[in-house]
Order: C-alpha cells, then sequence, then structure tokens
C-alpha cells in the first residue's frame, strides 16, 4: 500500500476550504492526507478590516468561513502566511500548498512548498511563448495592472475581471477574453464549473489555476 503523505493547504483567508479543497483532493487522488490552515484563521472581523489594503499595496481577494468576499492588502497577508508556514514547517508536514495565485515575496519555507503563482505563470509561459495571445481572467478590476503576466515580445495579454465569489459577471468576463488563443483563471477560486462555463462561450482552451496546482501536488505524492 502507497504511504499516506500529509498535504497542508494554506489558504490567504479562512480554513477549512469546502469549495476548493475537496474539489482538488479529487485530481489529487490517493495517498494523501490533508490538514488546511487560513492566514485569518482565528481573526474577528475587526482585526480582519486591519489588514485592507493601504495606498499603492498589491490587492488580494479571499473567502471568509461564512461565504463572504474580503479583499486584503498583500503585506499584512505575507506577515500572516509566514507565521503559518513557520508553524507548519515545526509539524514536519511532507508538503505545502499555497492556495493563491498572488506572489508573496519574501515568504519562505524549510518545507517544500507548491506556490500557486508560479506554478500557473509558467505553465501559461511555457504554453504562450510562440507568440500566442492569453486572455487572463482575474478577481478584481484593479488586479488586472498589477498581474505578473504582460505582453512582451513572447506573447501578448488580454486581460478580464470577475470575482469568484460574488456577482455574476463570469459570462460579461469570458466574451471580452474570446479573442484570445488561450484563456488561464488566474485564481484559486475558480471552479470546473466555472472554467467549462468559460470554455464553453469561448471556445478556446482553458486553464484553471486549481487544476494546474492539483496536478503539480498529484506528481510530488
Amino acid at each position: 500500500m502507497a504511504e499516506t503523505r500529509t498535504v497542508a493547504f494554506v489558504t490567504i483567508g479562512q480554513s477549512p476550504r469546502p469549495d476548493m479543497v475537496p474539489e482538488m483532493l479529487g485530481w489529487i487522488g490517493p495517498g494523501v492526507a490533508p490538514i488546511e490552515a487560513g492566514a485569518l484563521d482565528g481573526l474577528d472581523r475587526a482585526a480582519i478590516a486591519g489588514l485592507a489594503p493601504g495606498p499603492g499595496e498589491h490587492l488580494l481577494i479571499c473567502r471568509l468561513d461564512d461565504g463572504i468576499e474580503v479583499v486584503l492588502g498583500q503585506r499584512g497577508i505575507a506577515r500572516r502566511l509566514q507565521g503559518l508556514l513557520d508553524d507548519l514547517d515545526a509539524r514536519g508536514v511532507f508538503l505545502v500548498v499555497v492556495l493563491c495565485t498572488g506572489h508573496f515575496e519574501g515568504v519562505r519555507s524549510k518545507t517544500l512548498m507548491v506556490e500557486a503563482q508560479r506554478v500557473v505563470d509558467h505553465a501559461v509561459g511555457a504554453l504562450s511563448e510562440d507568440g500566442r495571445s492569453v486572455g487572463v481572467l482575474l478577481p478584481l478590476r484593479e488586479q488586472m495592472t498589477e498581474c505578473a503576466l504582460r505582453s512582451d515580445g513572447r506573447r501578448t495579454v488580454l486581460y478580464s475581471h470577475a470575482s469568484p465569489y460574488s456577482g455574476d459577471r463570469l459570462a460579461e468576463a469570458a466574451r471580452e477574453l474570446a479573442g484570445a488563443d488561450l484563456v488561464v483563471m488566474h485564481c484559486m477560486g475558480y471552479t470546473e464549473a466555472m472554467r467549462r462555463r468559460v470554455a464553453a462561450i469561448t471556445g478556446k482552451p482553458v486553464l484553471l489555476a486549481r487544476r494546474v496546482v492539483a496536478d503539480a501536488v498529484a506528481q510530488l505524492l
């Protein structure tokens, strides 16, 4: 019988994430003993409000345990995320999976860590460096100017936005990206059902961030 590995799924919001982790585990397959942790676990609404973005700070969007969507600043979340990673290092888990496609400069783990942003962006790069156009779907309009995927001599990048947690802008956003050769749903909150909807509207190949990350995790177990 294959060994069971303890994998820590770390969200920038509150854990558990029943809207995300079970779907990912279905793709990852057997052999996983999952644990979940969140950067906002144990915080009340006042403390969470204190992590709101400051002027010029990169924005992050997350889901609380009651399903409410909140927008946070990257710096405060990075500090709390580092504390979580230090704790998980001490617990001796096999693998850490960061469930956010934002980049956290300077955040480190002694445990092997799957950073969603790096995995997804490298996958997109591998598929688009021959001059193809990429449509990037992000949760917030403001993130369209912050995204690390940019047009350059190798690719053209288009952007649109639709929150995975609130509103109903997904169809409109998909239509705005229909001219791209490839679409990437650049947030771990987007689901497989949403991916199918975007693929049906655009008629184009669509990468789902959580599926790309789950496939990477599956190969590491």
